[in-house]
């Protein structure tokens, strides 16, 4: 029985950069909880099998936004050293201030080696691992993955990421590629892109923010992205890490920042704004990416 802080429960990705075979998560594990916060209890019917039950505060939340705690469950198989299967399920009241919408959420991880050989100077290694989640919020004006009408619409996420993996000279080095799509209407686990000028809470509802220009999402409002990369990692060590990656991601709305800001002309928060100006955002986003990992 454990009790606090428990890491990466929802998404593939972990909560430490380090271990991740990518840097920038792909949408999938980008809008699902790193967190979580309750009590859990650990089962292991057999060395091959886990089974986890949650009593947790919400998603990704220190406190409850309403009454009804989360639950959920991880059940996790591995029955050797190449094969893991995994799902994580969640349902709570995640909404502030409707607690009738109920949220339910499943995510399904299932990660293969399919070939190994360390001693090798060539391909020492090879893996791939496939995330598919589904979920949906229902109740408070929301009708889960059913179409309503303008009134109560559908409200759901659908997203998927496939990455592969190749390692070598000892695993000292190893390439990665793959990407994921996304689906959600009605942009409940959608991160809030930066284009909101100086922006502050907003008093009717927590989980948002206000400001010159709010991200949109209500009811019936959709969002839906894909998203591909390519990286090379050198492990020197079993601490130290270096990462170069390219990251090509679009979405069906503006949503990424460009070139022309998106604080004020300047960027300062504090500069009054012209009555034309806008946000610079974009449908599509490319990355190269550099970083140096550390491992304490």
């Amino acid at each position: 029985v454990d009790a606090g802080l428990f890491l990466s429960y929802i998404g593939l990705n972990s909560y430490y950069q380090v271990e991740n075979w990518e840097y920038q998560a792909s949408f999938t594990s980008d809008n699902t909880p790193w967190f979580f916060n309750g009590v859990r209890v650990q089962i292991f019917p057999s060395k091959h099998l886990k089974i986890e039950p949650w009593l947790i505060n919400g998603w990704q939340s220190y406190g409850r936004f309403n009454k009804m705690p989360g639950v959920g469950a991880n059940i996790t198989w591995m029955p050797n050293s190449n094969l893991k299967l995994l799902t994580n399920n969640y349902y709570g009241s995640d909404a502030a201030g409707i607690p009738g919408r109920k949220r339910f959420h499943s995510d399904n991880s299932l990660l293969m080696r399919y070939y190994n050989n360390k001693k090798s100077k060539g391909l020492s290694q090879a893996a791939f691992s496939l995330t598919v989640d589904l979920g949906s919020e229902k109740g408070g004006g929301v009708n889960g993955f059913k179409s309503g009408d303008s009134a109560k619409p559908a409200q759901y996420f659908l997203s998927a990421m496939f990455y592969n993996r190749l390692w070598f000279h000892h695993n000292k080095f190893a390439l990665t590629m793959g990407g994921g799509v996304m689906k959600n209407p009605g942009r409940y686990l959608v991160l809030y892109p930066t284009g909101q000028a100086s922006p502050l809470p907003n008093p009717n509802n927590p989980t948002q923010t206000e400001g010159a220009f709010p991200f949109s999402a209500n009811p019936g409002d959709k969002f839906e992205g894909w998203d591909a990369s390519l990286g090379f990692e050198w492990m020197m060590n079993q601490s130290i890490s270096v990462k170069t990656e390219y990251v090509h991601r679009h979405a069906n709305i503006p949503y990424f920042a460009g070139p022309g800001g998106v604080t004020s002309p300047n960027g300062y928060t504090t500069t009054p704004l012209p009555a034309d100006w806008r946000p610079d955002l974009r449908q599509t986003e490319d990355r190269v990416i550099f970083a140096l990992l550390f491992r304490l």
